[in-house]
């Protein structure tokens, strides 16, 4: 996993820029937040979306199980597969391309 933005900020340094463009309500908004953890807004906003980023990469990739769902489903994983004859049917089945 990635080191917190706040990390990454002190210890690289930044090379590429990022322009968006915004509504001036939402940058006042933007500014007080950012006023109020004393960051620039720059600092603000790229926090801010970093930890976005994290978050939706990690809502793909990760899900959380109590233990006995967690047991649960490691016995399906390593339970022996199922026939399932539709399937093998449609894998012996010639494509239509070839």
């Amino acid at each position: 996993m990635h080191a917190p933005a706040s990390e990454e900020s002190v210890s690289q340094t930044r090379d590429v820029t990022i322009n968006i463009r915004a509504k001036a309500n939402q940058r006042a908004l933007i500014d007080r937040a950012a006023e109020l953890q004393r960051k620039s807004r720059s600092e603000f906003m790229l926090e801010s979306a970093y930890q976005k980023a994290q978050d939706v990469i990690l809502d793909r990739c990760f899900f959380g199980l109590d233990e006995l769902k967690f047991k649960q489903f490691s016995a399906l994983l390593d339970a022996p597969p199922t026939r399932n004859p539709k399937l093998n049917a449609l894998l012996k089945t010639k494509s239509p391309w070839d």
